[in-house]
C-alpha cells in the first residue's frame, strides 16, 4: 500500500514537473544572440531531468541518488546524466569557470548562485522556468524547487551563469 502511494505521488509530481515545463516552454522568448537551439534543448533536458530527483534526500557531500544531494552534487549529477557534461567542485568554484547570464535571459537548465552561508557563491540550484529552481536545500527538505523572487532567495541571489553554448 505505503509504495503504491509513493508511486501515485511520485507519478503526480512528476506530470506535474512535465506541464510546468510545457507551459514555460511555450511562454519563453527565444534565446537571445549566441544560445543555440540546441544549447537550449540541453537545457530543457538539464531541467527535466532535475525535476525528477525531486524529494531526495539533502545528504552533506551527496552526490548521487544513492546517497543524496547536497547542492553541488545534485547540478554536478544532473550534468553529467542530462547532457554529458562534467562539473565538479562547490558552488563557488562552478561559479568560477561559467559565463555570466543576465538574469532577464536565465533559460532552463541555466545555474543561479546564492549567498545562503554568509559567503560568495555558496548555494547553487538549477533554473527549471517560471522564475523556479531546482536545489538540494538542507536535510529538512531535501531536493525542492522553489522561486527566485521569494523573499529569502531574492535577497541572496548573486549570479546567473551558464556552461551552455
Amino acid at each position: 500500500m505505503h509504495h503504491q502511494a509513493c508511486s501515485r505521488r511520485g507519478l503526480g509530481q512528476l506530470l506535474g514537473c512535465l506541464a510546468l515545463l510545457a507551459a514555460t516552454g511555450c511562454a519563453t522568448r527565444p534565446a537571445p544572440g549566441p544560445r543555440s537551439l540546441k544549447s537550449a534543448q540541453a537545457g530543457s533536458d538539464i531541467a527535466l531531468f532535475a525535476l525528477s530527483l525531486l524529494d531526495m534526500p539533502y545528504v552533506s557531500g551527496g552526490h548521487g541518488p544513492a546517497t543524496g544531494f547536497d547542492c553541488s552534487g545534485l547540478v554536478s549529477h544532473v550534468y553529467l546524466q542530462a547532457a554529458g557534461i562534467r562539473l565538479q567542485g562547490s558552488a563557488a568554484s562552478m561559479a568560477k569557470a561559467m559565463r555570466p547570464v543576465n538574469p532577464a535571459d536565465l533559460l532552463a537548465g541555466d545555474l543561479v548562485f546564492f549567498n545562503t552561508l554568509g559567503y560568495s557563491f555558496s548555494h547553487v540550484g538549477i533554473y527549471v522556468g517560471d522564475g523556479r529552481f531546482v536545489h538540494a536545500s538542507n536535510p529538512r527538505t531535501g531536493v525542492r524547487t522553489d522561486r527566485l523572487d521569494s523573499k529569502y532567495y531574492a535577497a541572496r541571489f548573486e549570479a546567473a551563469k551558464t556552461v551552455l553554448g
